[in-house]
């Protein structure tokens, strides 16, 4: 099954929407989730990520998924005078995102907004970096955003993605079965009250293009110099492009 049919409720709702409804439903919880499900690795992830794109020296940057914010904000410490503009479709996640860049006194140099990531109301040409950090697999549909990523990077910016992946080692695998399968969703339930959404975690990671198919997608919508990274025996993967030739 492709990624895009994978959907946390039921059939009938588009994915958009229900991803939508499922970051709402779990946004008080999702901060606490993320640092128990991946026993507080998440934090290493992303500043892994946030040093790739510090070396490229962007002053516009584009924060997709953006969620409660935790990655934007870091990109901002990171790299002093640049700008970061997070978008995400949950206005219950955003609103823990502004609380987090206030108390952070980042406000004049980090914005969040609603908007639909496969629709970005962005002109061409307009970030120097794109990011999105596991956010990926919950879109409707890859293609459209890597295309419309593409349209608002200015040629030669960088593209991160750090998405989830599944270890291939014989040996880890079972351990990560049990966990992701199980585990994750009795925890995520007694937390969140949404079962169906830790449910959906394992599934949408399972079914994400990863690897060389995700490179594969990265390059059909025109980026190059694509790369990937795995961490933590495959657990997760930062992905890399440039924009163009």
């Amino acid at each position: 099954m492709k990624v895009e049919e994978v959907k946390p409720y039921s059939e009938q709702e588009s994915k958009t929407e229900q991803v939508r409804q499922m970051f709402d439903n779990i946004a008080p919880a999702y901060d606490f989730m993320n640092r128990a499900m991946t026993l507080g690795i998440d934090k290493w992830w992303r500043r892994k990520a946030v040093n790739k794109v510090a070396q490229a020296s962007p002053a516009a940057i584009l924060d997709v998924a953006t969620g409660t914010g935790d990655f934007a904000i870091q990109l901002a410490r990171a790299i002093p005078g640049a700008t970061v503009t997070g978008i995400d479709l949950s206005s219950g996640m955003l609103d823990i995102a502004k609380g987090k860049i206030t108390e952070a006194g980042l406000a004049s140099r980090v914005m969040v907004e609603q908007g639909d990531c496969l629709s970005l109301p962005y002109g061409d040409n307009t970030f120097d970096a794109v990011t999105v950090a596991f956010g990926v697999r919950n879109f409707e549909h890859l293609d459209r955003g890597y295309a419309e990523m593409a349209r608002v990077l200015r040629p030669g910016g960088l593209l991160c993605v750090v998405e989830l992946s599944t270890p291939t080692g014989s040996l880890i695998r079972p351990f990560y079965d049990l966990y992701t399968m199980h585990l994750i969703p009795w925890v995520g339930s007694l937390h969140s009250g949404d079962k169906s959404a830790y449910r959906y975690l394992p599934q949408s990671i399972a079914a994400v293009p990863q690897g060389e198919s995700m490179l594969a997608l990265m390059r059909q919508a025109g980026f190059t110099a694509t790369h990937v990274e795995r961490l933590t025996l495959g657990v997760c993967s930062i992905y890399t492009a440039l924009n163009g030739d």
